[in-house]
């Protein structure tokens, strides 16, 4: 028989998932209401943030209205980030099934690899972290998921097993979670990955030279003290 806490751990499970469907309904509406090229960049934004402050401090405020007040936020930044990654996506798909030569779409194929990668933290960076301009924020995603690149690795292994079942046995199911997926595995991720460079913050010596490049460089979590 199951105890008390065994029920409690299915119930908070059960609202987990819920909630992703809402919020992966929320980032839809929101995406439409853009016009889709000016929406997708604040709803990943509010999603992201959300999930970020869900997995890496326990905040689970009420979906709809804070998904809302997220996607208005940030729209000078997000929005351009959004029109960017989606742009440049369109651009390598095209360029993947036109070009004829093996290498020119192998080539395409690593581009769009390194932008799965900005998807996967660039609006968590712009959520988690204080750097705030966009060539840097596409730095720091990049420099966060190359620079751990085995959880990157794991993360997109697990999306496309995941979707792929889904795609395979329980089609109404991946419609319903949606964006949901990528971003559960992209807060599990950056949720390690901040702790990672938390960790190495507090454990660095006080009289280590940094200089002052390398301080710019790194992002440092929001509501993460040493």
């Amino acid at each position: 028989m199951f105890s008390f806490e065994g029920f409690v751990r299915i119930n908070t499970f059960l609202t987990g998932v819920y909630r992703f469907a809402y919020l992966n309904l929320l980032w839809v509406a929101v995406t439409v209401a853009g016009l889709g090229i000016l929406g997708i960049g604040p709803a990943s934004y509010a999603l992201a943030a959300y999930v970020d402050g869900w997995f890496r401090r326990g905040d689970t405020p009420p979906v709809a209205r804070t998904f809302w007040r997220l996607a208005r936020a940030r729209l000078r930044q997000s929005v351009p980030l959004g029109a960017l990654l989606t742009a440049a996506t369109a651009i390598v798909i095209a360029n993947i099934f036109w070009q004829t030569a093996w290498v020119l779409q192998f080539a395409n194929v690593l581009a769009l690899f390194v932008i799965a990668v900005v998807w996967a933290y660039g609006f968590a960076v712009m959520a988690a972290t204080d750097v705030d301009t966009l060539p840097r924020q596409v730095a720091a995603a990049l420099m966060l998921g190359f620079g751990s690149l085995h959880w990157t690795i794991l993360q997109f292994a697990t999306v496309a097993a995941v979707a792929w079942v889904l795609w395979t046995w329980a089609l109404p199911l991946l419609v319903l979670f949606g964006v949901g997926i990528p971003a559960s595995a992209a807060g599990l991720a950056t949720r390690i990955i901040f702790r990672q460079l938390q960790e190495g913050s507090a454990g660095s010596a006080p009289d280590r030279p940094r200089t002052r490049d390398r301080d710019e460089a790194l992002p440092h979590p929001r509501g993460i003290t040493s």
